[in-house]
């Protein structure tokens, strides 16, 4: 099971939100610091540009960049990436995993991307079992089930984020598996080694741990030597 320890960025500092809500925005410090800790343990991290979410387009890419080449860690980042531009520029700046999010339902665009790049991945930001688009700010009216199923044809690799537990500390919820062979990574409230194992039990592929890390909830070494890879 794979780990990827996240990194929320926000006028180019390490935040953490708060059921994904600006306005409960704590700063970290400085994200290439703290990326170059997480590549003592792993190879690849988990990035949020939520100034692209709020506001559409990639606004710390220059950041996330700096922080690959420095480190030589792996990253999959995911942000306000909303036409072909967006994507270009961020796997020329040698991104891994391009997250896509409210573009995803664009079944023309996510068609055309995943034509031309590798390893994309479609993010499904539920609240209340609904799709959220737009930096969580809209809700679509579209179940999570409906929404796999539209984007499984197009790619294999996705994140479950359950937002209503983001950045709560309040462990997972989510019981059952919804998707097929697909790769599914589970974000929201990952807290404990419980936690974990669950996630493991239910048949996710991976995790995104972020607040647990920062709060010392979770101890990033532990959790790789007992289940990272």
């Amino acid at each position: 099971m794979n780990v990827y320890p996240a990194i929320d960025l926000m006028d180019g500092r390490a935040v953490r939100l708060y059921k994904g809500e600006k306005e409960s925005k704590k700063v970290y410090g400085d994200p290439l610091e703290i990326a170059r800790e997480f590549s003592y343990v792993v190879d690849k991290i988990h990035v949020v540009d939520l100034d692209g979410a709020f506001q559409g387009g990639s606004r710390n890419l220059d950041v996330v960049e700096h922080m690959i080449t420095e480190t030589g860690l792996k990253v999959q980042m995911g942000g306000g990436f909303r036409d072909m531009a967006g994507v270009r520029r961020a796997y020329s700046a040698g991104v891994e995993n391009v997250i896509i999010g409210t573009k995803a339902f664009d079944l023309d665009f996510l068609r055309s991307v995943t034509d031309e790049f590798d390893g994309i991945t479609v993010s499904l930001d539920c609240r209340d079992g609904k799709i959220a688009l737009s930096g969580w700010k809209e809700q679509a009216d579209m179940e999570l089930r409906e929404a796999y199923g539209m984007v499984s044809e197009y790619v294999d690799r996705m994140i479950y984020t359950d937002i209503e537990r983001d950045g709560t500390l309040d462990g997972i919820s989510l019981k059952d598996k919804f998707w097929g062979d697909e790769e599914m990574i589970y974000a929201g409230g990952v807290t404990s080694m419980e936690d974990i194992i669950r996630l493991s039990d239910i048949g996710f592929s991976g995790m995104i741990i972020g607040k647990a890390i920062y709060e010392g909830n979770l101890d990033i070494n532990e959790v790789i030597r007992k289940i990272g890879v």
